[in-house]
């Protein structure tokens, strides 16, 4: 069997053909980075308006590549949730034309579950049951993942996104757009000891959630003091170490942070496996922690190659699972936005 897959949940426009064998096709990915660095994040409408220029060449092309025919499919799968409101329709809308054209099936995609799945794909065998930790710039999540299609919800950030936070402190810190590409780049020079920046509610073992919103706050007035914001850039009197040295610091807290909470979370639940998902699972130096972390508790640690951690459309795979047990979806599916919340466990 064959699956076209659609992914749109924020600013990545994005198409895959995937068999039922977790065969990659083909993948198509067209990215907005360009669109959105003079704005230093991700602007909904100019993210919308982008998808809907681009949503036919993606699957176009996907299909070519695949030298796929729509009459070949055996199904469509499209991210519905959670997602920015206008980017999430532009994708759904062309999945249901397509399958009220040709009278495939419906398939929705989770697309933090998607994230986890990547994990499933990259290793090649099952990595069910274990805990999930989606990281990147709309969300910061941790579940129990009892299967592919059974997600339990543990906790997650009550303020900004780990990617979020990121993106602001590097803005902060005048260093370019994408923030965590940014910041790691400048970290590698850096004295992560230099700054003892807040790891909040890390010393809270009552709870399985993140908060990243004072650590950014810690380094906004280490750098620019407390007050309005300055109208240049606050680090623009920091020489390049002293930039270093606040970078490696911020990531590091940061990054405890994460690494914290999901050992916890391992710890409570009793699982031995872990996979990790999301645009902020690129970062080297989080994958090098998450390799120390999993060596000292003994859990077994998925994290997949870059291509599958940020946003594509090879994940909605996921949707195999979906499309094997007969769960699909009508045409008055709707979209989701999130961000996806979990109630503190």
């Amino acid at each position: 069997m064959k699956l076209l897959t659609i992914e749109t949940t924020c600013d990545e426009t994005a198409a895959a053909v995937i068999t039922d064998e977790r065969e990659v096709l083909s993948s198509v990915v067209a990215s907005q980075d360009a669109l959105h660095k003079r704005f230093g994040g991700v602007v909904p409408e100019i993210a919308s308006r982008a998808h809907v220029e681009r949503i036919l060449p993606v699957i176009d092309e996907a299909l070519r590549k695949a030298n796929t025919r729509l009459a070949e499919l055996d199904g469509v799968a499209v991210a519905n949730t959670p997602g920015l409101a206008g980017s999430l329709l532009v994708g759904l809308t062309a999945a249901k034309a397509i399958c009220l054209a040709t009278g495939l099936p419906l398939l929705a995609v989770n697309h933090l579950q998607a994230h986890i799945y990547a994990c499933r794909l990259a290793s090649g065998r099952d990595v069910f049951p274990c805990i999930g930790l989606v990281v990147s710039g709309g969300h910061s999540n941790l579940y129990r993942c009892q299967a592919p299609t059974d997600f339990t919800a543990l906790g997650g950030t009550i303020d900004d996104a780990a990617g979020e936070a990121f993106d602001k402190v590097a803005s902060l810190l005048g260093l370019p757009y994408p923030g965590g590409p940014s910041i790691e780049r400048t970290a590698r020079s850096g004295n992560a000891q230099a700054h003892r920046f807040p790891r909040p509610l890390l010393d809270d073992p009552s709870r399985l959630q993140f908060s990243f919103s004072g650590l950014k706050t810690a380094v906004r007035y280490l750098v620019a003091g407390t007050g309005k914001t300055p109208e240049r850039s606050p680090a623009s009197n920091l020489t390049p170490q002293e930039l270093a040295d606040v970078a490696a610091s911020f990531q590091d807290a940061a990054i405890d942070c994460l690494i914290g909470k999901t050992e916890l979370a391992l710890k409570r639940t009793g699982y031995r496996t872990l996979c990790v998902g999301g645009g902020v699972a690129a970062n080297s130096r989080f994958r090098k922690r998450l390799e120390e972390s999993a060596a000292a508790n003994a859990y077994e640690l998925h994290v997949p190659p870059l291509s599958l951690c940020t946003d594509n459309a090879v994940m909605g795979a996921i949707a195999i699972e979906r499309l094997k047990a007969g769960l699909f979806e009508d045409l008055s599916l709707d979209i989701k936005p999130g961000p996806e919340r979990a109630a503190a466990q």
